[in-house]
């Protein structure tokens, strides 16, 4: 069977191109052929006024949607991601980039796909996706293909979509053969506003196994990183870098991070003009050597949860409100972890050593990654 899976653009965000790879793998392992539709964001007036609208939604609810932050060229662009494209051009199946509805149109006619998986990494979140109805597939217009979502993310408890976005949606959500999402919240979300019944199950990367990365590791001939604490921190401040310092000296360990100098949080225009080379990604094997080598990890990150999950490392999570918590208390639930997760504002009285059932987590992981592609892999066969 040949799929095509939509997801969030492949840029340099290293969950979002792992959860790719995890849900490809996992699809080909299976018998099919996969590739995924790389949409790039939108071009011409239609992006103008996307970029117009999350202005000034982010003037008026800053918590809810993020700062537009400067654009690199393409030839910018070509240089901050080159380790990540290197990712993305090995171990990734694309098509070309696509950058408007007919382009979405234009490849489902290319493709001949039997089946469409889309998911996960928010993409059903409207403030990160120019192309919101597209996640629901309405440009699919054969009737005979499978229609899957999965592990959908809306990246909160909270509705987003405008009115107008949820008529057009929710019939289309309705035409889906099966519909999973990555967030427990999200099945309220489906059934209050889409009408949908869906199923709560792990995130791609959770399907593949700590040795499959450990493979790709290898592969890539990572050297050993440059420390023991890895801190994956995407919003920093000076309470989480205090935080780290503390606990690296409690500790007796040595803190490091995998970012760029300049990161896509911070960074600004004349960032990328004058000093481009501090705003390069460093490459996703790299990321994952992190958390091989780390003896405990300090996040503020969905898949940095994850991932220390996968790798059996102590790790603390710092809660990430503008991001969408629902992630956090969501995957921490699942594996009864929830005491891993620390308010950004009281981080003075946590006691370090406190440890974590690895014996107890890892058979919960195995029972679920077993029912997860079970779930997925079936619907395929009907």
């Amino acid at each position: 069977m040949k799929i095509g899976i939509l997801t969030q653009p492949l840029h340099s965000n290293y969950g979002g191109l792992l959860q790719n790879y995890a849900l490809q793998q996992t699809l080909v392992r299976a018998g099919h052929e996969v590739e995924t539709i790389d949409w790039k964001g939108g071009s011409g007036l239609r992006a103008m006024l996307y970029r117009m609208k999350v202005r000034v939604l982010h003037t008026l609810l800053p918590n809810r949607y993020p700062q537009l932050r400067y654009k690199p060229n393409d030839k910018e662009q070509a240089i901050i991601q080159r380790n990540t494209n290197h990712f993305i051009n090995t171990y990734i199946n694309h098509t070309e980039a696509i950058h408007s509805y007919d382009g979405f149109v234009s490849q489902a006619v290319k493709g001949k796909y039997d089946a469409y998986v889309v998911g996960s990494d928010q993409c059903w979140r409207p403030c990160y996706n120019a192309f919101l109805s597209s996640m629901f597939l309405d440009f699919v217009q054969d009737k005979q293909v499978k229609r899957i979502a999965y592990a959908a993310s809306f990246g909160t408890d909270k509705w987003e979509f405008t009115l107008q976005q949820a008529n057009v949606c929710a019939p289309l959500a309705k035409k889906l053969d099966l519909v999973t999402v990555r967030e427990d919240s999200g099945v309220k979300l489906c059934k209050e506003y889409l009408d949908v019944d869906a199923v709560h199950v792990l995130d791609p990367t959770m399907l593949l196994t700590k040795e499959d990365y450990i493979q790709l590791i290898e592969k890539e001939k990572e050297p050993k990183s440059n420390g023991t604490l890895f801190n994956y921190i995407l919003d920093p401040d000076t309470k989480k870098s205090a935080f780290i310092q503390k606990v690296a000296k409690a500790k007796g360990l040595k803190a490091f991070q995998v970012l760029p100098k300049c990161q896509t949080e911070t960074r600004t225009k004349e960032d990328i003009k004058y000093r481009i080379e501090d705003c390069v990604f460093p490459g996703v094997t790299t990321w994952l050597r992190a958390f091989m080598d780390a003896d405990m990890t300090i996040v503020d990150s969905f898949h940095g949860m994850v991932f220390s999950i996968i790798f059996n490392k102590p790790f603390w999570a710092i809660g990430n409100v503008s991001r969408g918590m629902s992630r956090f208390t969501s995957l921490l639930k699942m594996f009864h972890l929830e005491d891993r997760l620390l308010d950004a504002d009281h981080l003075d009285d946590v006691d370090f050593s406190k440890p974590i059932d690895w014996t107890k987590v890892n058979s919960m992981l195995e029972e679920k990654r077993r029912e997860c592609k079970s779930l997925l892999l079936d619907i395929l066969k009907k």
